[in-house]
């Protein structure tokens, strides 16, 4: 415990640079992924294009994809943008998936009665399909957040600091508590983004927690009249 005192500065410095390696692929991934996975909720060809990219995009070993990345896009060996971009990459094949779900499990019937009611595509879009696909959504970038963070320590490997320097470190010094302090910080820098995406979603769609409380409500309410 003595050596976790001695380098809290440090460790809270790989915390912070761990956070700003992980966000922008989150955002990213989420921003191209919503377009895309709308155009496969209504194109089976798209569907099948994109769905089957991201498949392979995901097979793909995380250290591989970073460092093929620079030979691609010519950025240097030890660029953050290759790992901003593999990761950005790994949300996208993630996401997009769910994206299509999510557009794709919005009623025919709903659509029509927005359409009736004079709505233009875009209107539709923003007022109707996107708040309703919003929950599953919400969902799916959580599940990109956690892979995300889990990811982002490959970065240390090609020589971007993150919490993963306590994995390469501790390995190379034999030093087992450094590795479970990475381990540690890895799960609570996971949970906080859970926590903070969970709080904005609840914050931007109040009627999907009123809606969660019916849901729960209902058979309680059987079982009282029972």
């Amino acid at each position: 415990m003595s050596w976790i005192g001695a380098h809290l500065g440090y460790l809270w410095g790989l915390v912070l640079a761990h956070a700003a390696l992980a966000v922008p692929p989150i955002l990213l991934g989420f921003l191209v992924s919503v377009p895309l996975g709308y155009w496969a909720s209504r194109s089976a060809s798209a569907r099948s294009v994109l769905l089957t990219v991201g498949n392979i995009l995901y097979t793909i070993p995380a250290l591989a994809l970073i460092l093929l990345v620079p030979v691609l896009l010519g950025f240097a060996l030890l660029d953050p943008k290759n790992v901003l971009v593999t990761l950005t990459l790994y949300a996208f094949a993630i996401m997009v998936r769910t994206a299509a779900d999510a557009f794709a499990a919005v009623p025919a019937g709903v659509r029509q009665s927005a359409e009736g009611q004079g709505y233009s595509a875009v209107q539709r879009f923003w007022r109707v399909e996107l708040p309703l696909a919003g929950p599953v959504l919400l969902a799916g970038v959580r599940v990109v957040s956690v892979s995300t963070v889990s990811l982002a320590t490959v970065g240390s490997l090609a020589g971007i600091s993150s919490i993963g320097d306590l994995f390469t470190d501790g390995y190379i010094r034999d030093f087992p508590l450094e590795i479970g302090v990475g381990i540690v910080l890895v799960l609570l820098l996971a949970a906080i983004f859970d926590l903070l995406l969970n709080a904005i979603g609840t914050l931007l769609m109040p009627w999907s927690r009123s809606t969660a409380r019916r849901a729960v409500g209902r058979p309680a309410r059987r079982e009282q009249t029972a």
